[in-house]
């Protein structure tokens, strides 16, 4: 079992709160993704749960069992850092042993533990080398087997990718979402990077000062965020952010006055919306060019060309940066006007105080349907 309850989670730096009243419920065998910019806390949390860093106030229950005064040892729990943390000079076999010798097992149970370990990373061919003959990648599953060996009731990785490159990132990730397949374990994984949180995650933890901002399945914060905190977080290139005025609201949506255009956007209206300024949000890719229920018109002043995609940016008469995310043929030049086109459908409203209103969309119809074999 591997199950995580943090109950009103505190901690305190003299007079400064770093986290906010935390309060999660993490299941057995769960990949939750704490994520948010440098600062917000996430990485104090997860030390926090290893053990490494103090409780201010507030309950770490692991398995049914308060664990604030346990030590990281007896917490049933293996964290993997970010810098790989490998005695230079052992072998990859004495590396993933270690923790095994230090709970004087047997010698011969600490061989079947360690090749089995090794066979599961890839690594039985390399268990004689020392670190320094090794790539950042095998490094890295080195410093994950000897996490794993010690069967631990729950994994913590802290950032465990940002030294690696980005190809390796990319590999790093689809190894890491097939060894918790292959584990079925339960894995906290903190990192700044969303593409890391959205490709890995079964819920994302967005932490923001402290707090947490929203908690989902990836596409959840996708396609319904709750703020334009989390609606500016998820999302590579970030959602657009558009000033607009609120000029009715009644049951099929929000009509709202955007550069002289009228559209209707079908969220849940609220009281007192006429007359406010809300906030539209317009993700990159939902962009056009010249079609539309609202048509916004830039001048980009940088073009990037990736090939299957182009990537115009532009800034809005308020000042406020535009984005759209094109098919790589995209006939957009540098300083001329480029229309852009959006459903209304495709559309996210926040209200003044940042709170978005609920769209009328369930995520989870959202995703592909089952193919069926041709007969």
């Amino acid at each position: 079992m591997g199950q995580l309850f943090l109950n009103n989670v505190q901690k305190f730096y003299g007079d400064f709160e770093v986290l906010k009243s935390i309060r999660l419920e993490v299941k057995d065998g769960e990949f939750v993704v704490f994520v948010g910019p440098s600062g917000c806390g996430k990485s104090t949390l997860l030390r926090m749960i290893a053990g490494l860093d103090s409780v201010s106030t507030g309950d770490i229950i692991i398995d049914g069992a308060r664990v604030n005064d346990k030590q990281p040892v007896e917490r049933g729990i293996a964290m993997v850092f970010q810098s790989y943390a490998l005695y230079p000079h052992m072998t990859v076999f004495e590396n993933i042993a270690f923790p095994l010798r230090v709970e004087r097992l047997a010698e011969d149970k600490i061989r079947e533990k360690v090749e089995g370990v090794a066979r599961i990373l890839q690594l039985d061919k390399r268990l004689q080398q020392k670190p320094g003959m090794l790539s950042g990648g095998q490094r890295q599953r080195v410093a994950i087997g000897r996490a794993i060996v010690r069967e631990p009731k729950i994994f913590l990785f802290d950032e465990p990718l940002s030294n690696l490159d980005a190809a390796l990132r990319s590999d790093m990730r689809i190894e890491l979402s097939k060894l918790h397949q292959d584990l079925k374990a339960t894995m906290i994984y903190v990192t700044h990077d969303q593409v890391e949180a959205m490709t890995m995650a079964d819920r994302i933890v967005v932490l923001n000062a402290g707090s947490i901002a929203q908690v989902g399945a990836p596409l959840e914060l996708y396609h319904k965020p709750q703020n334009l905190f989390v609606a500016g977080f998820i999302g590579n290139p970030k959602m657009n952010f558009v000033p607009v005025t609120c000029e009715a609201a009644g049951p099929e949506g929000v009509t709202v006055l955007c550069q002289g255009q009228r559209v209707l956007i079908p969220v849940a209206p609220r009281d007192n919306l006429v007359g406010k300024t809300l906030t539209l949000g317009i993700r990159p890719e939902h962009t056009h060019l010249g079609h539309g229920d609202l048509l916004i018109d830039v001048i980009p002043s940088v073009i990037e060309r990736l090939g299957v995609n182009t990537v115009a940016y532009a800034s809005l008469p308020g000042g406020e940066p535009y984005c759209a995310l094109l098919p790589g043929s995209a006939p957009v030049r540098v300083n001329e006007t480029m229309k852009t086109g959006i459903r209304a459908a495709d559309c996210h409203l926040f209200d003044a105080d940042g709170i978005a209103l609920e769209r009328h969309i369930d995520w989870r119809k959202l995703e592909l349907p089952e193919v069926t074999a041709a007969e």
